[in-house]
């Protein structure tokens, strides 16, 4: 059976096995290669952080996670014991840390009475290390120690315990270390006693012995981090920084200093966050892994709010005094923070963005105050536009913060999107990309897409500056996002196939970019057909007049002056009146759909007149099924531009394939529309006068880059189809070229996934090659090929 990628990928490219020619020109370096490209971006989703890379063992350590009751906790007691744990406000450990857990023993005959925790869906310990321990805690006048602490399995077998002797009656701290006897993966932490009376605990910390690089990260996934060779991480997320409301903002003050005191933040991906991982360690953190920070801050909006502008100052001062904690000198204010928290070094932060996914002229206002602040101060930091929906227009911009998620059809057909672009504009930061339809879990045929896209980006890094795949960090019993590059559990983790195209990628950039010769057979290609139709997004619009024609052939005519009888499919409110169909909600992604999948080569007319809403009209052709269309928007995203968008039967969110060409459409003003298809080309008329001219190209089969970094010339080839490629490889402009070559290759079947039990399934593979000037060389199916070669000197 052929699967829905391999189906995908095959309508890609026809099957072509005739020799195709790549000639590089080794003699002609080009682009720089920006040395920040291929970076990293954490955010706090998924238990990225809390139950993933920061390495706390307890789920729920300080009981901020809910009002009414200890999650994650479990009271234990023996047949007629009588005892209840609950929530405690009365006397809390400090104003960071308002609750408590009460554990009220009334009585206890035999056995023990205490509360345990499972971890993060589960706990896992190793006997081979050894945990701390540490937790406050203080008692009543009637409990009477000790209070034992023990690693247990969960069917109540003791691995490790120790025994506290003294509880003080006032808040105090209690810490030793558990050996446990021996390795499983369902422990659970016990805290218990044999005593009536009331206990009550806070800040329960089991942290294993084992650091990296001296940081309580949990190392396998530390370590996959570093394997990705990034050049920066961009933190701490994208919308866990905006947050739904402002009181749930990112504010980075709050996530400074102990521990004990560091706010319990609930997070918008529904769990709270204790800020273990901090701005001073994802700092520390960059540092490490020796790549450049990107710090994005919060501009004064969230998803539902935004703050006034004579509320701004205080997120502007944000932004200056992070600065000044990341590279002013220990004399400072925050500089003296930093030194105090072990670092007095500056961490020389270059990079700062302002916001994430923001947009409209609530984020043009709020940019320039932190544009007009930064730069006054420190003109040397690169600021990045969290860019969402219009480009701000009162600053200049820097850096412009780009995300694309979609199936791998959208980024094979945008490998060549950065090649005309505007190269006197922003650089561009590609803040977040993955394919995230038909992609399973993670598989090849995401990693393909992705790699045709990313051979692209290096080619044009002279416009893309740096790009970072998302999310990064997954933990698979609490994904709220699919796919993730970084899976794990509590003791296993994985990468999926396009952790490792980020890897290949990373460890073969090229300094300088080299020219790329493409000589193959002209691939087949249907032209484009289907069906028409109209629509809307937040928009009462009125649509008359619909016709299709095939030269001077009449193959549609629409006729609603009885009933909707031509519309084959719709979504929406739709009524006719006067031989018109109208959409009468605010909804959007209103459609209506008409005509035959067969059209080809056909003239659409219609007339269109808005009602009322916040757009302009959508029309639909070559429309072959509800989620696989071209679209002509028309004062499309808050009736600013017109573009033509293209999604995939995937069900991708509509990309834009054309140039962006600004205009509105008014209300109550009648409007002519026309599209013309002629095979791949396209050209669309508003009122009689041209908006766009485009032709589509035809997928290749291959997609490559070229570069060269000192002696070597590295070549980065895709094979988007599921057929072998043969191509011959020519290297002009090398005299002398070693006789031997370095070929890595990631292959398999599109719907291949690696997992926790099998997670090498897609791996590359390492081989060495007999070269010469010229080689021939056969592209495995659905593959990533670097190929190196060596020059002498």
């Amino acid at each position: 059976m052929i699967s829905r990628f391999s189906l995908a990928l095959l309508s890609l490219s026809s099957i072509c096995l005739a020799q195709t020619t790549i000639t590089i020109h080794a003699d002609r370096p080009t682009t720089q290669v920006s040395p920040t490209l291929y970076g990293v971006f954490f955010e706090e989703i998924n238990r990225a952080g809390d139950g993933g890379l920061y390495a706390e063992l307890i789920n729920n350590r300080s009981f901020e996670d809910s009002a009414a009751e200890p999650l994650a906790w479990e009271l234990l007691k023996p047949d007629g014991a009588e005892a209840s744990i609950s929530i405690d406000k009365t006397n809390p450990l400090n104003g960071a840390n308002p609750q408590s857990l009460r554990l009220k023993i009334d009585s206890v005959k035999k056995g023990r009475v205490g509360v345990a925790n499972r971890g993060f869906h589960n706990l896992a310990v190793n006997s081979a290390g050894s945990y701390r321990l540490s937790f406050r805690a203080r008692r009543d006048e009637t409990f009477k120690p000790p209070l034992t602490a023990s690693l247990e399995t969960t069917d109540g077998k003791t691995l490790a315990s120790h025994t506290f002797d003294d509880v003080s009656g006032e808040w105090a701290p209690l810490d030793c270390v558990l050996k446990p006897s021996e390795s499983t993966d369902n422990a659970r932490l016990v805290i218990s006693a044999s005593s009536p009376g009331t206990l009550w605990l806070d800040m329960v910390s089991l942290m294993p012995d084992q650091k990296f690089d001296g940081m309580n990260l949990r190392p396998d996934l530390a370590e996959k981090l570093d394997n990705l060779t990034p050049a920066f991480i961009r933190f701490p997320g994208g919308c866990w920084v905006e947050g739904e409301t402002l009181a749930l903002s990112y504010r980075w003050k709050q996530t400074i200093g102990p521990i004990d005191r560091r706010r319990n933040q609930f997070n918008l991906w529904k769990y709270h966050s204790t800020h273990g991982i901090g701005y001073h360690e994802y700092l520390q953190l960059a540092e490490n892994l020796k790549a450049e920070p990107l710090f994005v801050i919060n501009c004064g909006m969230s998803h539902k709010e935004v703050a006034p502008m004579d509320q701004m100052n205080e997120y502007v001062q944000d932004a200056l005094d992070a600065v000044e904690y990341a590279n002013g000198s220990a004399d400072t204010k925050y500089g003296a923070m930093r030194a105090k928290a072990g670092h007095p070094a500056p961490f020389n932060l270059k990079y700062m963005e302002i916001g994430n996914e923001n947009g409209g002229k609530e984020y043009d206002d709020r940019y320039a105050l932190f544009h007009d602040a930064i730069k006054k101060k420190y003109p040397d930091v690169n600021l990045v536009v969290g860019l969402w929906n219009g480009s701000p227009k009162s600053r200049p911009i820097e850096i412009l913060d780009e995300h694309y998620y979609s199936d791998p059809g959208f980024f094979i057909r945008n490998a060549n999107r950065y090649d005309s672009y505007d190269r006197k504009g922003p650089k561009i930061y590609v803040g977040e990309y993955a394919v995230t339809q038909g992609c399973g879990t993670g598989n090849l045929a995401a990693a393909i897409g992705e790699a045709a896209f990313m051979t692209g980006m290096e080619r044009n890094s002279d416009v893309v500056v740096m790009a970072s795949y998302a999310p990064l960090f997954a933990n698979v019993h609490f994904k709220g996002w699919n796919p993730n590059v970084i899976n794990f559990d509590a003791s296993r983790s994985y990468g999926t196939p396009s952790y490792y195209v980020q890897q290949m990628f990373a460890q073969n950039r090229a300094d300088k970019i080299l020219p790329v010769d493409f000589k193959a057979e002209p691939q087949k290609s249907e032209p484009l057909h289907g069906a028409v139709g109209v629509g809307t997004w937040e928009t009462e619009v009125e649509f008359k007049d619909i016709k299709v024609t095939l030269g001077s052939k009449s193959l549609f005519t629409s006729d609603f002056s009885k009933s909707l009888h031509d519309i084959t499919s719709s979504s929406g409110d739709w009524i006719t009146k006067d031989n018109a169909i109208a959409q009468t909600s605010s909804a959007r992604g209103t459609y209506a759909v008409m005509g035959d999948l067969s059209w080809t080569d056909y003239t659409l007319t219609l007339k269109a007149r808005k009602i009322s809403g916040k757009e302009g009209f959508i029309i639909r052709f070559n429309a072959v099924g509800p989620n696989d269309f071209l679209a002509l928007n028309l004062g499309g995203w808050g009736n600013v531009k017109h573009a033509i968008q293209r999604t995939s039967p995937a069900g991708e969110d509509a990309s834009i394939i054309s140039p962006e060409v600004p205009g509105n459409i008014e209300t109550n003003r009648s409007y002519d529309i026309r599209v013309e298809t002629r095979g791949h080309h396209i050209k669309t008329f508003l009122d009689g006068k041209q908006i766009h001219d485009l032709e589509i190209p035809t997928p290749r089969s291959l997609y490559a880059v070229a570069g060269r970094s000192g002696n070597d010339i590295i070549l980065k080839t895709v094979n988007v189809t599921p057929h072998p490629q043969p191509a011959t490889i020519s290297l002009n402009g090398i005299k002398n070229l070693r006789p031997k070559a370095a070929a890595l290759t990631l292959t398999g079947r599109p719907a291949d996934e690696n997992s926790l039990d099998n997670p090498e399934k897609i791996t590359p593979q390492k081989k060495d090659l007999d070269v010469s000037s010229n080689l021939s060389y056969n592209f495995p199916p659905s593959s990533i090929t670097i190929l190196r070669f060596q020059e002498e000197k």
